[in-house]
């Protein structure tokens, strides 16, 4: 599974990308308004960090405006993804934007149907929101298990990119299912991590050491 984060602030995504696990990331308005920065600016930024894609999102809703704004994102950097919703606009652009060899995130799917639109329009990845679906009740894994049973069906590219991950479980559940990426805020990336045993075993492992005496360099 790849590990994209999820946010537009620079500094976490240096520091996240040092670790080496990091293999892409994305953005979306909300992220970049609270950046504080130009659009554009925090976006060439990020693709200067990092090698893997870097989703840009358009602001525009009809077809002629997102084609406008892509052809800005796209000469950011070549590692650029576009970043359409999915409405019929969105999936006519990614048509053609896909039909020119651009990577595009279709984003805010909440339903297998529209997971397979976006597939037969050559979305590079495919967005479910699925701590949106479980805050109103509904199974967001269910999501997931569905679009990969379609998609194991069919020759399609696309990548199951799961986006709004709440917590560690969402990210373990998704890679049982066999999902490609996984979009995840900061502090879940780093929760990754964590377990209260692996902390206990390192301390009682330092101690025993430092008990020794002894030094390796």
């Amino acid at each position: 599974m790849k590990f994209f984060v999820d946010t537009a602030d620079t500094a976490e995504i240096k520091s996240l990308a040092a670790s080496g696990l990091l293999d892409g990331v994305t953005t979306n308005p909300s992220l970049i308004a609270k950046s504080g920065k130009q659009f554009v600016d925090v976006i060439a930024e990020i693709c200067a960090i990092v090698d893997g894609p870097v989703s840009a999102e358009v602001a525009a809703m009809d077809f002629d405006g997102m084609m406008a704004e892509a052809a800005v994102l796209r000469r950011i950097a070549k590692n650029v993804a576009i970043k359409v919703p999915l409405t019929p606009d969105g999936l006519r652009a990614c048509k053609h934007l896909s039909n020119d060899g651009v990577q595009v995130n279709v984003t805010l799917c909440f339903s297998p149907a529209q997971a397979l639109l976006a597939a037969k329009a050559g979305a590079a990845f495919i967005s479910p929101f699925v701590g949106r679906l479980d805050d109103i009740g509904q199974d967001g894994m269910g999501l997931i298990a569905e679009i990969m049973e379609i998609y194991q069906n069919y020759p399609f590219k696309t990548e199951v990119l799961v986006a709004s991950v709440r917590h560690t479980m969402h990210v373990v559940q998704a890679a049982k299912l066999g999902a490609h990426v996984a979009t995840l805020p900061p502090n879940v990336l780093r929760a990754l991590f964590a377990h209260p045993l692996t902390d206990k075993g390192l301390a009682a492992f330092m101690a025993d050491w430092a008990a020794t005496g002894q030094k390796i360099v």
